[in-house]
C-alpha cells in the first residue's frame, strides 16, 4: 500500500514539475517574441537615423 501512495505522490509531483517547466519555457518564449517585436519596430527608426547621419558626409550621393 505504501508503494501505491509513493507512486501516486511521485506521479503528481512529476506533473507539477512538468507544469512548472512548461510554464517557464512559455514565459521565456513570449519574452523573446516581445523583444524581437520591439527590435523589429525600432529597426526602421535606426535605419533612418543612420541614413540621416550619412547624408552630411556624402551629400553628393543624396542629390543635394
Amino acid at each position: 500500500m505504501i508503494y501505491m501512495a509513493l507512486a501516486a505522490l511521485m506521479y503528481v509531483c512529476g506533473f507539477v514539475f512538468l507544469y512548472g517547466v512548461v510554464r517557464i519555457a512559455v514565459r521565456h518564449g513570449i519574452e523573446d517574441v516581445d523583444l524581437r517585436r520591439e527590435r523589429a519596430a525600432q529597426s526602421p527608426e535606426r535605419d533612418r537615423l543612420r541614413e540621416r547621419s550619412l547624408v552630411p558626409d556624402d551629400a553628393f550621393l543624396a542629390g543635394s
